[in-house]
């Protein structure tokens, strides 16, 4: 199992790069960032001082959409970082939430987003690509190499992920949620001809170290409050009690009241009142060290490639080195 670090681009960038830099030492393989212009600093700029400074981390958005950025400026920026590091970025994408919501916008489409994600590979890998309507090409592009990522909760998305992503990014660790998506995943792989196995299964989610449950808990519930932006997004589509959604997913939001996106992704969130202890403990790695490697051992029999820890609390440094020491040299 790989694992990854995902952290807000919050200012100073020298930080970010910092903890990256950390977590290379530390065994992490991947580096994440949240993407959402309004809200961090540009995420693309302090990708190439990550890479400059760390020698095998494979960096990208967790995630990037299909709607702030033109397709061809994705892929290009995408594919001048893998001509200056060597192939080293991945491309998580997914509809948009708080960056496009932050600006008045609607999330994608699934239309939309399952073109962008063959256009941005194909541009970004040196492929002729139809944007809007005109056939292009980036012609420096040589040897160029961009997986694609699809961050996926309800049935469509899952299958859209499934019939065109390299990659499926699940952002909560609940073990009985995490089996029915990947299965219906690889279904729609299967159903679309692809081979199932070949699509990287990403877990992401936060993780706090340590025995002060109740601490780990308060530090880690806004992961409840934005995972329920999206359940509240099934919920308005498919109903409260669909058959097309589990329930495990969907019922603890009955006393959502709404969000700001001034705190996403904040430990100290006021709009997480009601994630109970129950789905933060679902959600979440909490707890000492052997609790982790419990769960994640569970997650791995069910066919996941690598966990990303979500770092934002209160013990970020503690986080990595106790995954270093401890929780990752278990897995290797």
């Amino acid at each position: 199992m790989d694992f990854g670090l995902v952290l807000q681009t919050d200012p100073p960038a020298s930080q970010v790069v910092g903890l990256m830099r950390r977590a290379e030492r530390n065994g992490f393989r991947y580096g994440w960032t949240f993407d959402s212009a309004v809200l961090w600093q540009e995420p693309f700029v302090i990708y190439s001082q990550i890479l400059e400074h760390t020698t095998k981390m494979h960096v990208g958005p967790m995630v990037t959409n299909p709607g702030t950025r033109t397709w061809e400026v994705t892929a290009s920026t995408f594919a001048t970082l893998n001509d200056m590091f060597g192939n080293r970025t991945v491309c998580g994408i997914g509809r948009g939430d708080s960056a496009m919501r932050v600006a008045g916008r609607k999330p994608n489409t699934l239309a939309r987003l399952g073109e962008a994600i063959d256009v941005i590979r194909d541009l970004a890998e040196g492929r002729e690509a139809v944007v809007d309507g005109n056939p292009i090409r980036i012609p420096w592009i040589k040897n160029g190499k961009l997986p694609v990522w699809m961050a996926a909760y309800g049935p469509k998305a899952l299958a859209l992920a499934g019939q065109k992503a390299d990659g499926f990014i699940l952002q909560l660790a609940d073990p009985y949620l995490t089996e029915w998506m990947v299965k219906a995943v690889r279904q729609a792989a299967t159903d679309a001809g692809r081979d199932p196995d070949a699509i990287t299964i990403c877990v992401a989610a936060p993780a706090y170290v340590g025995d002060d449950l109740a601490h780990a808990r308060d530090q880690c519930r806004w992961f409840g409050g934005m995972v329920g932006n999206h359940v509240a997004d099934l919920v308005a589509k498919y109903g409260e009690h669909s058959d097309m959604v589990p329930e495990a997913l969907t019922a603890y939001i009955k006393d959502r009241q709404g969000y700001d996106y001034s705190h996403h992704g904040r430990a100290d969130n006021p709009d997480t009142t009601f994630v109970p202890d129950e789905i933060v403990d679902r959600f979440c790695l909490l707890g000492p060290a052997e609790a982790h490697i419990e769960k994640l051992r569970h997650l791995k029999d069910l066919g996941v490639d690598q966990f990303a820890v979500y770092n934002m609390h209160d013990a970020r440094e503690a986080t990595i080195d106790a995954y270093g020491s401890t929780i990752i040299p278990s897995f290797s």
